[in-house]
């Protein structure tokens, strides 16, 4: 191997090196904390726990209501990202297969809606969800979740459906498929990759989602993973160690998710139908 090789290789690896000692200095400095007091904590915040204190995950389910934080936070985003998972592929089948005069204006008001910061439809959304007596719901966050996540979803599928040839359409018609057989039999076996890709990247985003969930809902016993952290800020006492171990019971399922589906993930955003 030429000393230039060597040499690009040892940058690169020193580069890996660093971006993940940075990403993942945190995640354990959060790790131990959620296993310490928050007395020693504040006597050592980058000590060791010793000795670990397991009990705080069983405590903060139970009687820090975590478990009922975690069951709210899957039942919305579960249910938000499935309804994305159907819609978006739909709406993006028929953008990339069919046209018609429309077609441009209706894919650029969706892919428009991908610039507009978050916070100019707060308050819309709010009166919207009290007008249909949503407010305060799970429903109505997750119906909230779906609107704010379509866009994207919609233009990462659009995209990659587009590349599909037309004679794989033309040969399903002439085997007799509907138009929602060559949907459900065609474009998502061969979507799959990139239709893991939206699912996993709503995942993520919505299980860390704070604002909208902060507005639209104010029962104890329906907020989300995020909220229910929030409860442990006060104004003159945080619970450290409590704030912690919430926040490692809100980061393990993302890790998972994202330890066993990081290869669909990479291979969705690079995947070539014409391969």
């Amino acid at each position: 191997m030429r000393p230039a090789d060597v040499g690009r290789q040892a940058a690169l690896l020193s580069a890996v090196s660093v971006y993940t000692v940075l990403a993942g200095a945190p995640v354990l400095w959060v790790a131990m904390m959620s296993l310490r007091t928050t007395s020693e904590i504040s006597a050592a915040p980058y000590g060791w726990p010793s000795p670990p204190h397991w009990g705080k995950y069983a405590s903060a389910w139970t009687t820090s209501h975590y478990g009922t934080y975690f069951w709210n936070s899957t039942v919305i985003v579960v249910s938000a990202v499935l309804a994305l998972t159907v819609v978006g592929s739909m709406a993006a089948h028929a953008l990339a297969r069919y046209r018609f005069r429309s077609n441009r204006v209706v894919y650029f008001a969706l892919f428009s809606a991908i610039i507009f910061p978050p916070q100019l439809t707060i308050i819309s959304l709010f009166q919207v969800l009290v007008e249909y007596d949503l407010f305060n719901t799970r429903l109505g966050v997750s119906l909230v979740y779906v609107a704010i996540q379509l866009p994207l979803t919609f233009y990462i599928l659009e995209g990659f459906f587009a590349r599909i040839p037309q004679d794989y359409f033309d040969a399903a018609k002439i085997d007799g498929c509907s138009e929602m057989g060559v949907f459900w039999r065609l474009t998502l076996p061969i979507g799959t990759p990139a239709i893991a890709t939206t699912v996993i990247l709503n995942l993520i985003e919505l299980w860390n989602e704070f604002l909208y969930a902060v507005v639209l809902v104010t029962d104890d016993d329906k907020r989300t993973l995020p909220l229910g952290i929030m409860r442990f800020l006060g104004d003159k006492l945080e619970d450290i160690g409590m704030i912690a171990t919430g926040m490692m019971i809100a980061i393990l399922p993302v890790i998972l998710v994202y330890a066993f589906l990081s290869e669909r993930l990479i291979r969705g955003m690079t995947a070539s139908v014409l391969k």
